[in-house]
């Protein structure tokens, strides 16, 4: 007996999602607008914005300029997850796509259509993951 995959459920295309988590990142934390509309926000943790004294800022640039997509961070393919070290702290960034019209409930259910994903992009300090 086989076991096939069910037709009817394409994977999402991982080079289009990463295209656009690229673009929405680098708009959120750098100004770079997107060839395209994509809808989001940027997140900031307490504990990061209790470091003060420039760190947030110097966090979400580095967040914004991050491209170094290995398989052990980048599994997927789709650059929803990242590490920078901001004055010898490590700082995560992750992206969670969500369905635009749900309250942040329900996943997307194609994350590739920017027009009906929202993204979330919270930046944290490691030690709150």
């Amino acid at each position: 007996m086989s076991h096939a995959e069910p037709a009817d459920y394409p994977r999402p295309n991982a080079t289009v999602i990463a295209a656009q988590n690229d673009a929405f990142r680098r708009f959120a934390c750098l100004g770079i607008t997107p060839d395209q509309p994509i809808q989001g926000r940027l997140v900031v943790t307490q504990s990061l914005i209790e470091a003060g004294d420039g760190f947030v800022m110097e966090a979400v640039q580095a967040t914004g300029a991050f491209d170094t997509f290995e398989p052990d961070n980048d599994p997927e393919g789709w650059h929803d997850f990242g590490a920078v070290t901001i004055r010898g702290e490590t700082v995560f960034w992750k992206l969670d796509l969500y369905e635009a019209d749900s309250d942040f409930r329900y996943g997307a259910e194609t994350p590739e259509n920017p027009a009906t994903t929202m993204r979330v992009l919270t930046v944290m300090m490691a030690r709150d993951w």
